[in-house]
């Protein structure tokens, strides 16, 4: 009896970086000098301003105690004055905004708040996994739909009302999206929230990548259309804008309902982030935005070292215009093999870790995701190994057959 697994474990797939992660472990532990795109990771640290605000927090002994669930008035108040600056939307702290333990806990959470075991949740397919596991675990059926912001979209988006039963409880959004760097307008906001607010969905966009943006005019926020706050809620992320993944600060912004509804889940889970954290975040907020100037220009230079390497090396990849990642098509060469086979084969012929597509959803496969993690130097030595490794992929190829075939 002890040994059935349990219900809500099952529905997971293993996590498909899992075998990479190990596969890069061994490579490590052997004394193999990996250069690693797998995670988006920043590698950089936290500007001093910040970490100062922290460590000067951190002194009180008030400041040690439980904290807000919901987030300190504070750093609410920042958000809110972070919206009006930047996309001239005005948000009340008090009821339309909440702070999350980082964008994955509140996307996580706010699925369970939202979902009775069965409801069917549209969500696209490449996605982040919390944005599907979130619902899977909290008991939906998820239909995937389209990234790419075209007709497509909106046609899979009628067929999933038309054959959907239950119709749809919510959609997610992604953009600019994580893992394929797409990129959306206003206009296609607009007439999401216009088909969802005919239709009684709610929207859940991630706006994580809102601020690493190159050769675009800044990412709109859905909150901007009129009428979205009836429908949608916003989640935001100060993990990558300051360089703070570690520090798990992130917000919901926009419906009421919604927020209300996170807010409440979360009094019961957990009592907010670490004060002196909070308090820094709000300082990060407030402040000088040249540090967040700064990040995007390393992002943009290593992109461009990246991406200009790589096609010297025959290997053309579509330069992204915004997020920390490119979304590469496995080279003709090795398409027959999948993301999962090509990822190892790069890892153990050029010591390069990169996330197998297929860790983002099935439609994901015929891609690998490279973060732009690494600085420019050791960015310049994977893609002289990569371009090694293309050169000889006929000999690399036999090796994977010989194994596959072994293995088989």
């Amino acid at each position: 009896m002890m040994d059935q697994e349990f219900h809500r474990i099952r529905r997971l797939p293993p996590y498909v970086f899992a075998e990479v992660n190990a596969m890069k472990a061994k490579a490590r532990a052997a004394g193999e000098d990996i250069i690693d795109f797998g995670m988006g990771n920043p590698d950089q640290p936290t500007p001093k301003h910040i970490v100062d605000k922290m460590i000067e927090t951190v002194q009180d002994g008030r400041t040690h105690r439980y904290s807000n669930s919901r987030g300190i008035p504070g750093l609410r108040k920042a958000l809110s004055a972070y919206y009006a600056r930047r996309w001239n939307v005005d948000i009340d702290p008090e009821t339309e905004a909440i702070v999350t333990l980082g964008s994955k806990e509140g996307l996580a959470n706010l699925a369970s708040a939202i979902t009775s075991p069965g409801d069917v949740i549209l969500v696209p397919n490449p996605s982040y996994p919390i944005h599907q596991f979130g619902f899977i675990i909290a008991g939906a059926a998820v239909r995937n739909i389209p990234v790419k912001a075209n007709e497509e979209f909106f046609e899979a988006l009628e067929r999933a009302v038309i054959h959907s039963v239950p119709k749809p409880t919510a959609v997610v959004l992604n953009y600019p999206n994580n893992p394929t760097a797409e990129l959306v307008d206003l206009d296609f906001y607009a007439r999401v929230v216009d088909f969802c607010r005919h239709h009684g969905i709610w929207i859940l966009s991630d706006l994580a990548y809102s601020e690493i943006y190159f050769d675009t005019t800044p990412p709109p926020s859905i909150l901007e259309v009129p009428g979205a706050r009836d429908i949608a809620v916003e989640f935001t992320s100060m993990s990558k804008t300051y360089n703070m993944p570690g520090w798990r600060i992130g917000f919901a912004a926009g419906n009421k309902k919604l927020i209300s509804a996170l807010t409440r889940i979360k009094s019961y889970l957990d009592y907010g982030a670490f004060t002196p954290i909070q308090v820094a975040s709000a300082a990060a907020l407030n402040g000088p935005q040249d540090c967040v100037d700064e990040i995007r220009a390393l992002y943009k230079e290593r992109r461009d070292v990246l991406i200009e390497g790589l096609a010297q090396a025959g290997w053309e990849v579509p330069s992204p215009a915004a997020t920390m990642f490119a979304w590469a098509p496995i080279p003709p060469a090795f398409a027959h093999l999948g993301s999962m086979e090509f990822s190892k084969m790069l890892l153990s012929e050029a010591q390069v870790a990169v996330a197998p597509g297929l860790g983002f959803g099935e439609h994901g496969d015929g891609f690998v995701r490279i973060g732009l993690v690494e600085n420019k130097h050791r960015t310049r030595q994977a893609v002289r190994s990569i371009k090694t490794f293309l050169g000889s992929y006929d000999k690399a190829l036999e090796e994977a057959e010989k194994r596959r075939a072994q293995a088989g």
